[in-house]
């Protein structure tokens, strides 16, 4: 069987590490992104199974990458968990819309994370 692919986008580095560390031990293969910009370029090449998504990161945030990513040949194949502080339930609501399968709180640990993705069927 394949391995799943995952794409990190976070401009923290040790969230990333932190994610990476956890979607390793569910069996995913891992990629990065700083920001939504680099996202968007990673997944014009290459569209992963799962993408993990900070909401507020400079040069292009969560949200503007996931409508992108969205209308992109393709981009509606990718389940997109968004991590974020945000708790407002209309910011939740926001990204929902825009396209998000689900969100995470920051801070996750493996329990939350493994049981979102069995959610939207990731794993």
């Amino acid at each position: 069987m394949d391995l799943r692919t995952c794409l990190i986008v976070d401009d923290s580095r040790i969230i990333r590490k932190v994610a990476r560390r956890i979607l390793e031990n569910l069996r995913f293969e891992i990629d990065e992104a700083a920001d939504g910009a680099e996202a968007l370029t990673y997944c014009a090449s290459v569209m992963p199974d799962v993408i993990l998504l900070d909401w507020n990161m400079p040069v292009m945030d969560g949200l503007t990458f996931l409508r992108r990513l969205r209308e992109q040949p393709g981009g509606k194949t990718p389940k997109v968990l968004f991590c974020t502080i945000e708790t407002a339930p209309e910011r939740i609501a926001e990204a929902l819309t825009a396209g998000a399968d689900d969100y995470v709180m920051k801070p996750f640990d493996g329990e939350i994370l493994h049981s979102k993705l069995m959610e939207v069927g990731a794993v």
